[in-house]
């Protein structure tokens, strides 16, 4: 489901920018990636926000799922559900 990245997300176009304070180390960090990738640091930092963007989501599902373990009746409903929608693949449809 998420194994393809947006690229035209790190593509430079003109766009209103910002200034952000970084401390010195990271500034130094930003640079050296900059460099070693060749990427704009402005690319450099739009994939890094991404990528802790979609940690953060994967950290808030996984919050959610375990929640949803720890309460037997949820976790029972929601493995009710999961049962009936199983149904659906055997309903002569080939798979994508």
């Amino acid at each position: 489901m998420y194994d393809t990245v947006d690229e035209s997300v790190y593509r430079e176009v003109p766009i209103e920018t910002t200034t952000v304070r970084v401390g010195r180390q990271t500034l130094e960090v930003l640079r050296r990636l900059s460099e070693e990738s060749g990427e704009a640091k402005q690319q450099v930092l739009a994939r890094a926000i991404e990528a802790y963007r979609r940690q953060r989501m994967l950290e808030q599902h996984n919050a959610a799922y375990a929640a949803l373990r720890a309460d037997p009746e949820a976790w029972r409903e929601e493995q009710e559900e999961c049962r009936l929608w199983e149904v659906t693949l055997s309903d002569g449809q080939a798979a994508p």
